[in-house]
């Protein structure tokens, strides 16, 4: 079936699509604020513990602990600062346009599977759950 599947127009097209993604102007664009922020030791050491700390305070709040006033704030202020370095905002807004794009992507292909038509905007309104389904999206 692999080999079946690299030869149909099916394939084809994907090859096409993963090209125009790639030609987009808008996401070379975000790459390239992707590959500043990985070449910025700072601004990745920055993100990392920002994350760190943040997913330090989400697992001792699923463990029913509580969290300090000072704990929090400083988070907030850590947070604040990644959010304030430009290197580090244009990574956190380019991972979540990319998210966006291959969610629009998803979307439409699995409506297109489900339904066995093209999806019309009606049938894409609500999320990507909006038909009663559920998909784990969160919506």
């Amino acid at each position: 079936m692999a080999t079946l599947m690299e030869e149909t127009a099916i394939a084809r097209k994907t090859r096409e699509l993963c090209q125009a993604i790639l030609d987009e102007p808008g996401v070379q664009a975000l790459r390239q604020s992707i590959d500043i922020f990985m070449a910025d030791e700072r601004a990745r050491a920055q993100y990392d513990g920002t994350v760190a700390k943040g997913q330090a305070l989400q697992e001792k709040q699923q463990n029913a602990l509580a969290l300090t006033d000072a704990e929090i704030s400083d988070f907030e202020q850590e947070r604040d600062a990644l959010l304030r370095n430009p290197v580090a905002r244009g990574f956190i807004d380019a991972q979540q346009e990319l998210k966006e794009m291959q969610e629009f992507i998803h979307r439409h292909v699995k409506k297109t599977f489900e339904l066995g038509r093209l999806p019309s905007a009606e049938d894409l309104a609500g999320g990507c759950c909006g038909d009663g389904h559920g998909c784990g999206c969160g919506h």
